[in-house]
């Protein structure tokens, strides 16, 4: 394989900055086959095993759980829920070319491509989990998606889901999640920080929630 001259910056700036969808999809049609080895290798990326991790704590090791991965990308939050046991999951990603590298993992039951700013194409109440890492961050969905993420989790659930340091007030984040759980939509479970990169050195937001009952 010849080497790539493209450097981590350009990568997340292609991403991060993307001003519409056709311009995101060509960023992650590009980065799709070499997502795995770039955030694992280069970036020392490691929020999909905290996230992993936080679910399996809040499901209380129930590993019949019926789990939507959101934002699923490649599929590195479901390798690591399999390995914890989990064999109920589905996939949801916006890239078309980031759910194809999953599907070659064979992990996953259901693949959806939908786009999480818009109503999802899910039942209500369909899911005991949903997992979302790495979705809420620079030039992606904003808050408002929280509200989808509620409508397909039972009463009871869990939804843990990781934001990125820095966009966690500039995004509405944080507003949202006040929001709800102003309206008892949700109850906080945990929320601390965690490293995100280990080579850049940041951090995201580990969050989780249960859904009122």
């Amino acid at each position: 394989m010849s080497e790539r001259k493209i450097t981590e910056t350009e990568i997340l700036n292609r991403v991060y900055n993307a001003a519409d969808h056709e311009t995101l999809m060509s960023a992650y049609r590009d980065w799709a086959a070499h997502y795995d080895s770039d955030l694992l290798g280069r970036f020392g990326y490691v929020a999909h095993i905290a996230t992993a991790k936080a679910l399996h704590e809040a499901l209380k090791g129930v590993t019949e759980a019926r789990i939507l991965d959101a934002g699923c990308g490649t599929g590195l939050v479901g390798e690591e829920l399999v390995k914890l046991g989990y064999r109920h999951l589905d996939a949801l990603d916006y890239s078309a070319d980031m759910l194809a590298q999953a599907a070659q993992k064979a992990i996953y039951g259901k693949q959806m491509q939908a786009d999480m700013k818009k109503r999802l194409p899910i039942d209500d109440d369909r899911y005991d989990a949903v997992v979302c890492t790495g979705t809420f961050t620079y030039g992606h969905v904003t808050g408002a998606a929280f509200d989808e993420l509620v409508r397909i989790t039972r009463p009871g659930g869990v939804i843990v889901f990781t934001i990125r340091e820095g966009a966690y007030e500039e995004y509405g984040y944080r507003r949202r999640m006040l929001d709800l759980e102003m309206a008892d939509a949700w109850e906080l479970v945990s929320f601390y920080d965690t490293p995100y990169q280990l080579e850049e050195g940041n951090t995201c937001k580990m969050c989780t929630y249960r859904i009122a009952s």
